[in-house]
């Protein structure tokens, strides 16, 4: 799972940019495709966040094809019954 977090202008606002512009020759060229900040989450982390999304964890271990017993494992739940 990753995350991206970016900030892009349309293309109108980039068109009004350069056509204010007095020459295109004195601007320096603008970079039209903004480059994007990914985020990559651990296993864990994923699991986590998912969990605390509201997601059960039954969802969360075919999402992330693990075992519900790694989530729990993940999540600090213990799957062993006391007696």
């Amino acid at each position: 799972m990753s995350i991206s977090i970016s900030s892009s202008l349309g293309a109108a606002a980039v068109a009004a940019t350069n056509s204010s512009a007095p020459s295109a020759a004195a601007q320096p060229t603008q970079q039209t495709q903004p480059q994007a900040d990914t985020v990559r989450l651990s296993e864990s982390q994923q699991v986590y966040q998912l969990y605390n999304q509201g997601q059960r964890i039954s969802q969360i271990a075919a999402n992330l094809s693990l075992t519900v017993s790694a989530v729990n494992s993940y999540l600090g739940i213990s799957d062993t019954a006391t007696s």
